[in-house]
């Protein structure tokens, strides 16, 4: 063998080598991860105990919010800020107004901790959450 067949054989090899890095890089993604459908009863379970009285709604927001936020995490969802989690997540929810309007009540009442909170507002939000939840497939 000439050291001209030997040089192509080895480039081959390393050309041959790059291509499948990356494809296997870039082609294989990997399935998102499924958050504990019982964990995530269990916490919001929990929180639904902070709606029976008006002074511990914003708590129930709050908390609820931050489910949605772990789930988004768990399902490996895109961002740096939950904001950008929602925008990355935006097809993944059934009702994406409803879960925005729970996300941006509850920042709002973590703002001004002294809002007023009316009871259909509440509801309205932790009932879009719950179906962003679900939508995740944490409940």
């Amino acid at each position: 063998m000439t050291p001209e067949t030997i040089i192509a054989i080895i480039g081959a090899i390393i050309v041959t080598i790059t291509i499948v890095v990356i494809i296997v890089k870039f082609g294989v993604r990997r399935a998102p991860l499924k958050p504990r459908k019982r964990k995530f009863q269990t916490q919001w379970r929990e929180l639904q105990k902070f709606c029976k009285e008006k002074e511990t709604w914003p708590t129930a927001l709050q908390k609820a919010d931050n489910l949605l936020d772990k789930a988004m995490i768990k399902r490996g969802i895109k961002g740096k800020t939950m904001g950008e989690r929602l925008v990355s997540s935006q097809r993944i929810f059934t009702d994406n107004d409803k879960v925005w309007y729970g996300h941006k009540l509850s920042r709002k009442v973590s703002e001004d901790p002294e809002i007023k909170l009316k009871e259909t507002e509440v509801k309205d939000a932790l009932v879009g959450i719950r179906q962003g939840l679900k939508d995740l497939g944490a409940l």
